[in-house]
């Protein structure tokens, strides 16, 4: 399985969890009411719609037929969907360092089709050294095992291939420059980040830009966080905002609507790329 086809079974069980949601309230049929239809909680079906859990075909056969689901070829293409949405990521691999919260999130990077960040404490995963990444782990999880820390680098490394795959995205990153003059790892290992900024952001799919301290305040007052676009029409724009021990995934569309002007606001009033590319080699050379 490729890895575009792992990432892609996220967005199908998105995309079936909406249809599902969508034909529920067509109907008037509560959450409550359908988890009875299946043997199920509500909860259950909250979880499902929402795509966060795997399918099983029976489930959704009795679904159908409660939502007045009759014709053959939408029940044949839904539980198609069902079955695609069921494949098992590449990075089930890493299920012992990755949380739960954590491992959508993957899917989700791995299928966008743009992805945009505004980043403060450190250097987004997607452009972190691999020594770099090793240090900001370290400090992280500072009880962790040698073992486990190797595994967690290795998560970050493979994410990585991403930006350039064949279906790599455009990837737009806006670090504060705190990210920059952080220290992680020693002098030597915020070198060569710096080196690999400036190199990663000569990549036509990649646009970065740096938020500088001489700017003062700026629009991202909330902090960190990520939006993802995908090429599906019918998958809407996300936002991921990352917590000590989980995540919110927003997809509401004036939510998502208001970090897109932020993310707008943040791209005006930072350093240009190129200029940024200026700032970093002043920064490599003060290093």
């Amino acid at each position: 399985m490729t890895a575009s086809e792992s990432s892609g079974s996220v967005v199908r069980r998105i995309l079936l969890g909406s249809q599902l949601r969508r034909l529920r309230e067509s109907r008037g049929i509560t959450r409550e009411a359908a988890g009875y239809s299946i043997r199920a909680s509500e909860s259950k079906i909250s979880r499902m719609e929402l795509g966060r859990v795997s399918f099983k075909a029976r489930d959704i056969e009795d679904l159908l037929t409660l939502y007045g689901v009759t014709d053959e070829a939408e029940r044949a293409a839904l539980l198609g969907l069902a079955r695609e949405a069921n494949l098992t990521g590449w990075w089930h691999s890493y299920g012992d360092v990755l949380p739960g919260w954590f491992q959508t999130y993957v899917g989700l990077e791995g299928a966008a089709s743009h992805i945009a960040c505004y980043e403060l404490q450190f250097i987004h995963g997607l452009l972190q050294t691999e020594a770099y990444a090793h240090a900001v782990v370290t400090r992280g999880q500072p009880q962790a095992a040698a073992a486990e820390v190797d595994r967690r680098v290795a998560l970050r490394l493979e994410r990585q291939k991403l930006l350039v795959s064949e279906r790599a995205p455009a990837f737009h990153a806006v670090l504060d420059e705190a990210a920059l003059r952080r220290p992680y790892g020693g002098r030597e290992v915020m070198r060569a980040q710096l080196r690999h900024l400036i190199a990663v952001s000569e990549q036509p799919n990649v646009t970065l830009q740096v938020m500088p301290f001489s700017f003062g305040g700026h629009a991202a007052e909330s902090g960190t966080f990520t939006l993802l676009r995908f090429p599906e029409s019918d998958l809407p724009d996300v936002v991921y905002l990352e917590q000590l021990t989980s995540a919110l995934y927003l997809d509401k569309r004036d939510e998502v609507a208001q970090y897109e002007r932020v993310l707008a606001r943040l791209g005006a009033d930072s350093l240009s790329p190129r200029e940024s590319r200026e700032l970093l080699g002043e920064l490599l050379r003060g290093a």
